[in-house]
C-alpha cells in the first residue's frame, strides 16, 4: 500500500490488493465466504431494482407495445452476456481454479488490462458515482414534493393547482447527505444499506400494484403499437433515444457483480454459482420490470408520467402514494451513501498516504453533544464531503429533469462498464486471439452496443438541453 510501486504512482486513486501483495497476483486474505446462489440472487435483485424502475412505464410509452418489451428483453440479454464475461474475470489466471481473486471491478481491470486501463476505468466509475448522486438528489426532491402535492389534492380536490418547487426539497436532501456523509466509512452503514434495499422493494411493488389496480379499474389496456405520438419525427426520434437511456440506467449491476461473486463459497466454482444466480436474478428482474412498466403504460397510455409515483395518475389511496414516495426518499438517502462512500474511502486512503504528516488530513476530533453519543469529525472529510454534496445538489437544482438525467447517466455508464471492459478482460483471461471467431463475434457485439449507447446518450443530452431551454 506504499507509494513505491510504479503503477501505484500512475493510478493514485486506485487501491487494489495487487499493488500490495507479493508477486503478480493479489495475496489471499483469510475471509470466510459463506454465500450461495440464493444469497447472490438476493444481492443482485436488491442492487438492480431501484429508482430506475419508476421510469420504465414512460420508456414503454415512448417505444410502444412491441418495441418497448423487446428492448427490455434485449437489454436483459446483453447484461446477462456481460455478467457471464465478468464471472470469468474473478479468478486469475484460470477463471475457475485460479489461485488469485479479484475482489472488485477496478481490481479485475487493473490485473487483466493494466494500470492505464484501470485509470480510465476509475475515472468512468467516479463520474458514474457522481452522476448517480445527482440523479438521486433529483428523484428524492420530486418524491418529497409529490407527498406534499398528494396531501394537497386530498384536501383541496383533484383539480386544485397544488404546485410546489423542487429547490427547497433538494436543499433538505443535501443537508441530510452532508450529515450522513460524515460517517467514516462504508462498513459503518450496513444497516443503512439493508434499510435502503427494503424500501426499494416496497415502492417498486406499490407502483406495480397501483398500475395493475388502475388497469383493472379502467376495464381496458391503453397504449398502442407505435407508442406516444410526437409533434415531429425528430421529436419522436429523440424520445425513443431517451427511453433507451432510461432502460440502460435500470439494468446494469456490473460495478457490484465481482463484489457479489467474492461472497460465494466454493466448491462449486464461484463463476458457476454466479452465472446460475445471474440468470435467475435477471430473469426475475426482467419479468418484474415488464409487469411494472407494462401495467403503468396500460393504465395511462399516452398520459403515462415520467415517474410512475410522482406524475399523479394515482390520487388515491393518497396515504399509499405518500408511503411509497417516503420509501423512495429513505431508499435514496441510503443509496446516495452506498454509491458515494466507496469514492470517499478511496480519497481518504489516498490523502492519508500522500500527506501522512498532515493533521488536517488525518486527525480526528471527538465531539459530545447533550443527549447524543460522541462522534468523530475529520476536518478534511468535513470540508471535502460537504463540498461534494453541495456540488451534486447544485447541479441537480440546475438540471432537475428526472427522465433526461437518468437517460444521460444510463447511456454514459452502459457501454464502458457493462460492455467494453468485461469483453476485453474476457479476451485476456481466455487468451482469445484477434480475428478468431469468438473475437469477431464479441467485437460485433461491442460495436452494436456502442452504437445504441451513442444514440441513447445524444438523445438524452438533447432532451436535457431542450428541457432546460424551455
Amino acid at each position: 500500500m506504499g507509494g513505491t510501486d510504479g503503477d501505484h504512482k500512475k493510478t493514485p486513486l486506485l487501491t487494489s490488493s495487487s499493488d500490495s501483495g507479493s508477486g503478480f497476483y493479489p495475496a489471499e486474505s483469510p475471509i470466510k465466504r459463506t454465500g450461495n446462489m440464493w444469497t447472490a440472487v438476493a444481492h443482485i435483485i436488491t442492487g438492480v431494482i431501484g429508482s430506475g424502475v419508476l421510469s420504465l412505464a414512460w420508456s414503454l410509452a415512448q417505444l410502444g407495445w412491441i418495441a418497448g418489451p423487446v428492448s427490455m428483453l434485449l437489454f436483459a440479454i446483453v447484461i446477462l452476456i456481460s455478467t457471464f464475461l465478468l464471472c470469468d474475470s474473478y479468478r486469475s489466471p484460470d477463471p475457475e481454479y485460479g489461485p488469485a481473486r479479484n475482489r472488485s471491478y477496478l481490481e479485475a481491470v487493473h490485473l487483466n488490462l493494466g494500470s492505464r486501463s484501470a485509470w480510465v476505468c476509475g475515472m468512468v466509475v467516479y463520474l458514474s458515482l457522481y452522476g448517480i448522486g445527482i440523479a438521486y438528489t433529483i428523484t428524492s426532491a420530486i418524491s418529497m414534493r409529490a407527498i406534499q402535492r398528494s396531501n394537497c389534492y386530498h384536501r383541496e380536490g383533484h383539480d386544485a393547482a397544488c404546485k410546489y418547487g423542487d429547490d427547497s426539497f433538494m436543499l433538505i436532501f443535501g443537508a441530510i447527505q452532508i450529515v450522513t456523509s460524515q460517517i467514516p466509512n462504508f462498513h459503518n452503514i450496513e444497516w443503512l444499506s439493508v434499510l435502503a434495499a427494503i424500501m426499494s422493494l416496497c415502492y417498486s411493488f406499490i407502483g406495480f400494484g397501483l398500475g395493475l389496480a388502475k388497469t383493472i379499474g379502467n376495464g381496458k389496456i391503453k397504449g398502442s403499437i407505435e407508442g406516444i405520438s410526437a409533434s415531429t419525427s425528430a421529436a419522436k426520434f429523440w424520445l425513443i433515444s431517451q427511453a433507451l437511456g432510461d432502460i440502460a440506467f435500470a439494468y446494469p449491476f456490473s460495478l457490484i457483480s465481482i463484489e457479489i461473486q467474492d461472497t460465494l463459497k466454493s466448491p462449486p466454482p464461484e463463476s458457476e454459482t454466479m452465472k446460475a444466480a445471474s440468470t435467475l436474478a435477471i430473469t426475475i428482474t426482467t419479468l418484474f420490470y415488464l409487469f411494472c412498466g407494462g401495467f403503468g403504460y396500460a393504465a395511462f397510455g399516452d398520459d403515462t408520467p415520467g415517474n410512475l409515483l410522482t406524475g399523479f395518475g394515482f390520487y388515491e389511496p393518497y396515504w399509499l402514494v405518500d408511503f411509497a414516495n417516503a420509501c423512495v426518499v429513505v431508499h435514496l438517502v441510503g443509496g446516495y451513501q452506498i454509491f458515494t462512500q466507496p469514492l470517499f474511502g478511496i480519497l481518504d486512503r489516498w490523502s492519508s498516504q500522500k500527506f501522512p504528516n498532515s493533521g488536517f488530513m488525518n486527525n480526528d476530533y471527538t465531539f459530545k453533544l447533550p443527549l447524543l453519543p460522541a462522534f468523530r469529525v475529520n476536518l478534511f472529510r468535513l470540508c471535502f464531503r460537504t463540498a461534494y454534496v453541495g456540488s451534486t445538489t447544485g447541479i441537480a437544482m440546475i438540471f432537475p429533469y428526472f427522465n433526461q438525467v437518468l437517460g444521460v447517466i444510463g447511456a454514459m455508464n452502459f457501454w464502458p462498464l457493462a460492455i467494453y471492459f468485461p469483453v476485453n478482460m474476457y479476451f485476456v483471461q481466455r487468451k482469445i486471439g484477434a480475428w478468431t471467431r469468438p473475437w469477431m463475434l464479441l467485437q460485433i457485439f461491442t460495436f452494436v452496443c456502442l452504437a445504441i449507447t451513442i444514440f441513447a446518450f445524444i438523445g438524452s443530452v438533447e432532451g436535457l438541453i431542450t428541457a432546460k431551454l424551455s
